[in-house]
């Protein structure tokens, strides 16, 4: 990671690892902690639902990266502190009015389906936009960034064209909004340093940390 950066003329301080632990046991999460690792990532709620409880820790934070059902937004919204497959209009209002009925603030990141695959979730690129000006008028939401997960390749190469659009479009919105964009997050185990160069600010890594999943 610092090596990529530094190719990249970026500091690898402004750069997060996410610790993504899915289908690991909650004793695994613990020894990440131990080691002073704080953002944890899980793909399914309810894999989270028994597994968040369990891991004593204090201050971690944890992420959503997984694809978000309407019935299980209320559980989401107790369990996680941000949510970063945010995808349609009707998940955001849905996620924004359970946060005002908890009182809790989540914050979110807009995942784009910048493959634009029919079998991946996300929004559209051509409608990313619409979905980040409804975000900014939500009350219980605050828009972090963007969040994609580019067709998959051995190459890691093959994913650079993938990050490079993304890292456009999310300068391209913050240049009209007031408070900028700041998040990007892209790359995952086998194209992170790729991510990194080409502006990741947070990447998901599951088996590089955690090792390959059963």
């Amino acid at each position: 990671m610092e090596a990529a950066a530094r190719r990249s003329g970026r500091d690898p301080e402004d750069i997060q690892i996410l610790a993504v632990s899915k289908s690991f046991p909650a004793e695994a999460v613990v020894e990440v902690a131990r080691c002073g690792h704080r953002l944890f990532g899980e793909s399914r709620v309810q894999e989270a639902a028994e597994k968040i409880p369990a891991v004593i820790q204090p201050g971690l934070e944890w992420h959503l990266v997984g694809h978000l059902q309407s019935n299980k937004v209320r559980q989401a919204a107790e369990l996680f502190d941000v949510v970063q497959s945010l995808d349609s209009e009707r998940l955001a209002r849905r996620l924004n009015r359970v946060c005002g009925e908890i009182g809790k603030r989540v914050s979110v990141f807009v995942q784009v389906n910048i493959g634009e695959e029919s079998q991946k979730y996300g929004v559209d690129p051509e409608q990313t936009e619409l979905l980040v000006d409804l975000v900014d008028q939500l009350d219980f939401l605050d828009l972090c960034g963007l969040m994609t997960i580019p067709p998959w390749d051995q190459d890691p190469e093959r994913s650079r064209p993938y990050f490079r659009r993304l890292a456009a479009m999310r300068d391209r919105i913050s240049r009209q909004r007031s408070r900028p964009l700041d998040q990007l997050s892209m790359g995952m185990s086998g194209d992170f340093t790729v991510a990194i160069e080409e502006g990741a600010t947070l990447i998901r890594i599951g088996t590089a940390i955690f090792g390959g999943r059963p």
